[in-house]
């Protein structure tokens, strides 16, 4: 059983519900764009700009997970899976450890204070909802590239009986061939 596999697409779900998350509780909080971009300045979001790359990266992660476990599927074995416990715990966890660490490398001090700032509450509850979103998606991911594991194995198996069918009937034809009574000499005509 490689749970490795489940992780490697749950993690990468679980970072985009937490973005998204993010970027939802500061559009609650700061309806007005132009003070929610003044916000994010003030409030060391600049790394926002390598978010696209950081999901690609993790996307492309996740791709090679699925892949994997549809050939381990294929092969017969098990996949793990992330408990739900995992969703409930790492994404609050991560959005608590991510502004603190926003805020505290923006100004060089240690920010204890983001845990007022009128946007963590509204983001820290929005964690549940989008890694309840995440654990599904993840799950479904993990169920559909096993099942098409499954399906590849199958059709493998059909595939191998089919050739050897075939083979089987090559082999049949070759020796009623050689069984056969050789041919007589053609028989004069008229004599």
């Amino acid at each position: 059983m490689r749970r490795c596999l489940a992780w490697l697409v749950a993690l990468p779900s679980m970072l985009a519900g937490t973005e998204a998350a993010h970027a939802v509780a500061y559009r609650i909080v700061f309806p007005q764009s132009h003070v929610r971009v003044v916000a994010l300045a003030v409030s060391g979001h600049g790394y926002l700009a390598w978010l696209p790359l950081v999901l690609a990266l993790t996307g492309a992660a996740a791709l090679v997970a699925l892949g994997a476990a549809a050939l381990d599927a294929a092969r017969g074995r098990a996949v793990g899976a992330v408990p739900a416990v995992a969703f409930a715990i790492l994404p609050p966890l991560a959005f608590a450890l991510q502004e603190l660490l926003e805020l505290s490398l923006h100004t060089g001090t240690f920010a204890w204070h983001v845990f007022a700032a009128p946007t963590f509450l509204p983001g820290l509850a929005l964690q549940l909802p989008f890694a309840l979103l995440a654990y599904v998606a993840a799950r479904l991911l993990v169920r559909a590239a096993v099942h098409l594991g499954k399906l590849l194995s199958r059709s493998n198996r059909v595939r191998g009986v089919l050739v050897f069918a075939h083979h089987f009937r090559l082999l049949e034809s070759r020796s009623r061939r050689r069984n056969a009574a050789p041919r007589a000499p053609p028989l004069a005509a008229g004599i």
